[in-house]
């Protein structure tokens, strides 16, 4: 299983009674105005686009506020120009991460990356030094009580790559050119899924068996996640679920 799944489990879990409502929002918002400053406004010829306005409503941003951060995107509005920038870094026990962030200041981000990394046991790496462990997908986490062969029919039907068991759930994994019409497939079929996201998932992973080590990588991954101008932070690590449910204590 990949790491990635397993810290996309939690964060979601997380989610859901996450008193930082505010800055899960502003992230959301911030990857609304990008895409739509690249692509355009059209939800339908901006994949992109469309993708994080439907991540931005399950979420339950408001929708005026998400048709804002469109029309700042499109210049119809004044708007912060933001950019992307992606560091490469170590966890504890040598787990590799990729982190993604939009940011107005460079040097701002980079520091607090920089920062929130030594602090806590990891270190940056050279570009390219991890990046070639991770590929680009869209991940979608539907429930275990969907029946797997039924799940099977429709997303293999619609372009998705795998399907495999994900703790209480299943992992559905597309090619991200794939990832809305196979979620579309999945909402007409009427079967119900907790998330659907476009990330980067790990080629290879690296076991965490000590649990002091396991607590140290969750805690940096936490903190990471945290940082207004990091949107996303992807990991290559395996753990039990035994082991996470005690270190993500």
């Amino acid at each position: 299983m990949s790491g990635h799944s397993k810290w996309a489990t939690i964060k979601h879990k997380k989610g859901a009674a996450d008193a930082k409502r505010g800055k899960l929002f502003a992230k959301l918002i911030k990857q609304v105005e990008v895409a739509a400053r690249t692509g355009g406004g059209d939800l339908d010829s901006n994949a992109t686009l469309r993708t994080m306005y439907q991540k931005a409503r399950d979420a339950s941003v408001p929708l005026d506020t998400i048709e804002r951060a469109v029309k700042r995107g499109t210049g119809e509005l004044e708007g912060v120009n933001y950019e992307t920038v992606t560091y490469e870094g170590y966890a504890p026990g040598g787990v590799a991460l990729y982190i993604e962030c939009l940011t107005d200041n460079r040097n701002r981000t980079g520091g607090d990356v920089r920062n929130t990394l030594s602090k806590n046991g990891g270190s940056l790496a050279e570009p390219g030094a991890v990046a070639w462990q991770f590929d680009r997908k869209g991940v979608i986490l539907v429930p275990s009580s969907v029946d797997e062969d039924e799940l099977m029919m429709v997303v293999l039907d619609a372009g998705a790559e795998d399907i495999v068991a994900d703790g209480d759930g299943w992992q559905v994994t597309t090619p991200p050119t794939d990832f809305n019409t196979v979620r579309d497939a999945i909402e007409a079929a009427g079967i119900a899924f907790e998330s659907a996201d476009l990330t980067m998932l790990a080629s290879s992973t690296v076991e965490v068996t000590e649990p002091g080590t396991a607590r140290r990588v969750l805690k940096l991954l936490e903190l990471l996640d945290d940082l207004d101008d990091v949107q996303d932070v992807h990991a290559n690590f395996d753990i039990s679920d035994e082991l996470m449910e005690s270190a993500s204590e």
